[in-house]
């Protein structure tokens, strides 16, 4: 009997994934973070905006490019969350962030998670604990929904349990909403559970454990053309003011929207239109 359970035993060691091999970190200078099976994956070329080309959002840009700074130095730093507008450069700045403190001379990795990755945050948090390098890890678009458990591994990001965050490792997250959950959520929950305050307390007071608030908020007429003027400049595209114009309002008109986002949109096609390569 105790042969067979030793047979067992060893079948069972035998198909068992083995512990994960500590990543080459001088490879890259980013990393996507995957699971089943977990592992880091080298990303060469990361797609971001350079900063100077980032209109309408200079204070934002300013606090968080600082308090980039300070972590990379190994000065303290708060995690930060920003949050608001959709398409006004929230994830563009983060990468771009990274990119000028790395312009800088010092050392970060970004390391991106996605959010439904989030129940694997503590194998990834282990992974780069005690490395060498320092962290930046990113999760872009989080959010949660009312039956969504997920907002109670990313307490393992941004207080650590026991054990505490690493201390290399800083995170930062984009997410439209402020609190992270959808406002009709929170009054549902006001005004269906036994203890109100309770129940909403757990999921918005997630957003109070971010150091850092950065808002964005949607750009007025003449910040949405001067993200394209810039974009214009940058990349060599020339083309009639009063045309520019009429054409961005008329593009951004068609799409009922006017962002960051939208600005680039219209000046992909304009430079298609031109005959002018981005490399991006």
């Amino acid at each position: 009997m105790s042969e067979a359970l030793l047979r067992i035993a060893a079948a069972l060691e035998r198909i068992s994934p083995g512990p994960l091999a500590a990543p080459d970190f001088s490879v890259a200078d980013a990393y996507l973070w995957q699971v089943e099976p977990d592992g880091l994956q080298p990303v060469k070329d990361v797609a971001r905006v350079d900063m100077h080309l980032l209109h309408g959002i200079d204070r934002a840009r300013d606090i968080l490019l600082e308090n980039t700074r300070q972590f990379a130095r190994g000065l303290p730093a708060n995690n930060a969350l920003l949050w608001g507008a959709r398409g006004m450069g929230k994830s563009s700045l983060v990468k771009a962030v990274h990119a000028a403190v790395l312009g800088e001379g010092m050392e970060l990795k970004l390391v991106e998670m996605q959010r439904e990755d989030l129940p694997s945050v503590g194998r990834l948090l282990h992974l780069l604990r005690d490395r060498d390098a320092r962290f930046l890890l990113f999760c872009d678009d989080l959010s949660f929904s009312h039956d969504d458990q997920h907002y109670k591994s990313l307490k393992a990001v941004l207080d650590g349990g026991i054990e505490g965050r690493p201390e290399n490792v800083i995170f930062y997250a984009t997410s439209n909403r402020r609190h992270l959950m959808p406002r009709d959520m929170i009054e549902n929950e006001r005004s269906t559970s036994i203890s109100p305050s309770e129940a909403v307390e757990e999921k918005v007071s997630l957003s109070d454990r971010f150091g850092l608030w950065l808002g964005f908020h949607p750009c007025d007429q003449d910040q949405y053309l001067e993200m394209i003027r810039g974009y214009c400049a940058a990349y060599g595209v020339e083309i009639d003011a009063d045309t520019m114009r009429a054409e961005a309002i008329e593009w951004q008109a068609t799409r009922g929207a006017r962002s960051g986002r939208v600005a680039w949109q219209y000046f992909t096609d304009l430079a298609g239109r031109k005959g002018v390569t981005l490399g991006v």
